[in-house]
């Protein structure tokens, strides 16, 4: 789940972490009253969507202007005029796709005097199952960029689970910044705050980007990236409050009801498939044959007939599906219960687009048997890559 940034630095403030005042804004007239409140003479006006590159994007509309989603203002008007421009209208940035993301919040942030751009990330290193932090001194830049034409420029420091964060973390990291004299110790501070809000609030991702050193040499947030860990947040509810469902896809959404893992992606072929390691498989064996998947899906071990109706549902809600390959290796799942479910699904919604199934494990012959029955317009599969060719022609008209 992931948060605004103006959300994002209310939870870094709360751990002490040094941020700008500034307040959200949904209209034009909230934006100016947010900016009466700050002392300017300079104010920042930035979108709040679920993306990164804002500055640099630009939006659909020609009255939203030529200026990108973050915005320098010098005045209190010029604050409710780039209000009035950007809510309500598309910004598209890098992470965005074409599509874009319609702007419904604002953050009216007080200017800072930036001296110096640094680039500070917080997360979890799969590799060795260490928090790590993440620095550069080419901050405020594409940091991907940064990492494939000048990697050394890019710090990594794993903090030891067993002893937690200590000081001379934070100083390995000051010198990874080239920091010197206080700004060594504000360092060590903060990087302490960041640890802590990181484990406490159970976050997969914390960016910041840009941490910057102002004219006075002090250590600023000035921007800031928050994900967590879905499986967590149970024991948040205060973070659950923050959840911005406009900025999240309208099937991935239904999906969480049903605690379906689902992403949608952009290709043609919708995917049900029990097991992640099964559903990534299945995707990439669609591109082996020259297709695109539209999702990933994973109906889990144990999924009950409605629960797979509710899974193949959302997969012919999305209008790009042009074929379905339901995927099932029966272990827990038994290939019966997803027979049924798959029938009952179609007898709902209807099936508008050829549909593969392959089915292996524990009941598959009962399940064979089931969908042979049902008097649907089924293709059988005897294994995955005979389900891959299938679907891939049928989408394909071959």
């Amino acid at each position: 789940m992931n948060i605004h940034e103006y959300q994002a630095k209310a939870l870094l403030k709360s751990y002490g972490a040094p941020v700008a005042e500034g307040a959200a804004a949904m209209t034009p007239a909230e934006a100016e009253a947010a900016a009466k409140m700050l002392p300017g003479p300079l104010w920042v006006v930035k979108a709040q969507i679920h993306a990164g590159g804002r500055g640099k994007g630009k939006f659909k509309e020609a009255e939203a202007g030529e200026k990108g989603g973050v915005r320098l203002a010098r005045s209190v008007a010029e604050v409710r005029e780039f209000a009035s421009q950007m809510l309500g209208n598309t910004l598209v940035t890098k992470q965005t796709g074409d599509q874009g993301k319609q702007v419904n919040r604002l953050y009216i942030e007080d200017g800072a005097d930036i001296a110096r751009e640094l680039y500070l990330s917080v997360l979890v290193d799969r590799a060795n199952g260490r928090v790590a932090f993440v620095c550069s001194t080419e901050g405020g830049m594409d940091i991907e960029a940064v990492a494939e034409e000048t990697p050394e420029k890019i710090h990594t420091i794993h903090v030891d689970p067993a002893a937690g964060y200590a000081p001379y973390v934070g100083r390995k990291i000051a010198a990874a910044l080239k920091l010197e004299g206080d700004q060594v110790k504000q360092c060590v501070k903060l990087m302490g705050q960041i640890y802590k809000a990181f484990t406490e609030k159970d976050m997969s991702l914390l960016e910041i980007n840009p941490l910057i050193v102002t004219a006075q040499g002090n250590l600023h947030v000035l921007d800031a990236k928050v994900g967590f860990d879905n499986n967590a947040l149970y024991r948040h509810p205060d973070i659950v409050d923050l959840r911005d469902l406009s900025e999240e896809d309208e099937k991935e959404i239904e999906a969480s009801k049903y605690d379906l893992a689902y992403i949608a992606l952009d290709g043609t072929i919708g995917c049900m498939v029990n097991g992640a390691g099964l559903a990534m498989s299945t995707m990439d064996i669609i591109k082996l044959y020259g297709a695109e998947p539209a999702n990933f899906l994973d109906v889990g071990g144990g999924a009950s007939k409605e629960k797979v109706t509710a899974a193949f549902k959302i997969i012919t809600a999305d209008p790009n599906v042009k074929g379905i390959l339901v995927n099932i290796f029966g272990g827990i799942m038994k290939c019966d219960v997803i027979a049924e479910g798959v029938i009952a699904a179609v007898k709902e919604v209807g099936l508008k687009v050829p549909l593969v199934v392959r089915l292996e494990g524990t009941n598959v012959e009962k399940g064979k048997q089931i969908l042979a029955q049902s008097g649907l317009d089924v293709i059988p599969a005897d294994d995955l890559d005979d389900a891959a060719q299938k679907i891939v022609a049928a989408v394909q008209g071959k």
